[in-house]
């Protein structure tokens, strides 16, 4: 086994690392290391959520060693040196280190390495290249600590090379450049970025998704969306967005508005768009493509001075939990405040229908179609009541044929 380099600092390490399932699967491995975003965020200041390890050994010495630990192991991604280990219901990626060997824009044949500094050195960028052992003892070959701290995204090596080898990075770039980016942009990442755009065109739907979702989860992702309009990358992978994202500007403006990806993308569409089909081209799950229907149907969006029996009305046809972020799509789409609507709202209960098919039963109406009609004639009257008829009182209507 190759020698590691000698460290280039130290930290104090979490306590992630000195208990559950991390500190057993660094017990486990002697030499192995904390690498990727667990690094990057512990530096950064922010919460530590998934711990993925990587050790100089092949897979299938990995996993026997976990599981004389007495550590679960699963091979998730055997192919590509990925095992995850998990105790106590908590898992751990580990990861042989590795090289590549072919790369076709998306995937990688690999072999495995001792060389931790070839391993870091096929990473996307500088700050995720970065690895920490037990003890708080950092590597950092590319000067990611230092790009984290100047809110640089920066490439490890040449730009173009690393977005040939996987052109979900050019994705991952404006991601990243969301979450940590300050400032301008690293221009040579800019222009390989411009020159790459044609080989998005290789990605899954499902990944473009993945990502896109990912970034418009940042808390303010405005900023690299505009950056990836101006690159012609957003045009590339959402021909539907609005050409100015003047909706999505209004909708970030307000701390209280929705942190959610999908009022954000409604709020960043074109009128008129079809919904449908960005749905079926992106692979949305099926309420996924439900969900943004309603929020970009403008025939949906509430007037801004929407009250009393109008408002309950509304509120019985929305789906449950839809209203609060249509108001805020609204807002976004046209401009008007509304914020006392969204007060009338949280104050409002969503009116329930309170008859079922067996109320009409019970009412002497034949099983068959008879019975749906019956029902939607007294919500009718229900709703042109503004809602606050009870289930007795409409029972009554129910048998009045």
């Amino acid at each position: 086994m190759t020698e590691p380099d000698p460290p280039h600092d130290r930290i104090d390490p979490p306590a992630s690392l000195s208990e559950g399932a991390p500190a057993a699967v660094l017990a486990a491995l002697p030499g192995a290391r904390v690498v990727g975003g667990a690094v990057r965020d512990l530096l950064a200041g922010r919460p530590v959520h998934d711990v993925d390890v990587a050790v100089a050994l092949p897979p299938e010495e990995a996993a026997g060693r976990l599981r004389e630990a007495g550590i679960k192991v699963f091979e998730t991604g055997l192919a590509h040196g990925t095992v995850t280990a998990v105790l106590e219901h908590q898992p751990v990626e580990v990861t042989s280190l590795r090289r590549d060997l072919v790369t076709d824009g998306r995937h990688a044949q690999v072999a495995w390495s001792t060389d931790w500094r070839e391993d870091a050195a096929r990473r996307d960028f500088t700050f995720n290249a970065m690895s920490m052992d037990a003890g708080g003892h950092l590597w950092d070959y590319f000067g990611g600590r230092a790009d984290l701290a100047a809110g640089r995204v920066r490439f490890v090596g040449d730009p173009a090379t690393r977005m040939a080898e996987d052109y979900l990075r050019l994705l991952r770039f404006f991601r990243f450049h969301a979450r940590y980016g300050t400032g301008a942009p690293d221009p040579v990442a800019l222009a390989a970025i411009r020159e790459a755009v044609p080989g998005l065109a290789r990605l899954s739907a499902e990944r473009v998704w993945m990502e896109l979702k990912r970034l418009l989860e940042a808390p303010d992702p405005g900023g690299a969306l505009t950056l990836m309009r101006e690159a012609g990358v957003l045009p590339a992978i959402l021909p539907e967005a609005g050409g100015e994202g003047t909706a999505l500007a209004r909708l970030l403006a307000n701390p209280q508005a929705p942190v959610e990806p999908l009022p954000r993308l409604a709020a960043l569409l074109a009128p008129g768009t079809d919904t449908e089909a960005l749905a079926r081209r992106l692979r949305f799950s099926s309420a996924e493509a439900e969900r943004l229907r309603h929020l970009a149907d403008p025939a949906l969006h509430p007037a801004a001075d929407l009250e009393g029996a109008a408002l309950r009305r509304w509120l019985a046809a929305m789906p449950p939990a839809l209203p609060p972020d249509l108001a805020w799509v609204a807002e976004a789409s046209d401009g008007m405040d509304r914020t006392a609507l969204r007060a009338r709202i949280g104050a409002t209960p969503r009116p329930v229908f309170p008859l079922q098919g067996r109320d009409a039963l019970a009412a002497g109406i034949p099983p068959g179609p008879g019975v749906g009609q019956a029902l939607a004639r007294v919500r009718q009257w229900w709703l042109e009541g503004g809602c606050e008829a009870d289930a007795e009182a409409c029972r009554k209507m129910l048998k009045r044929g």
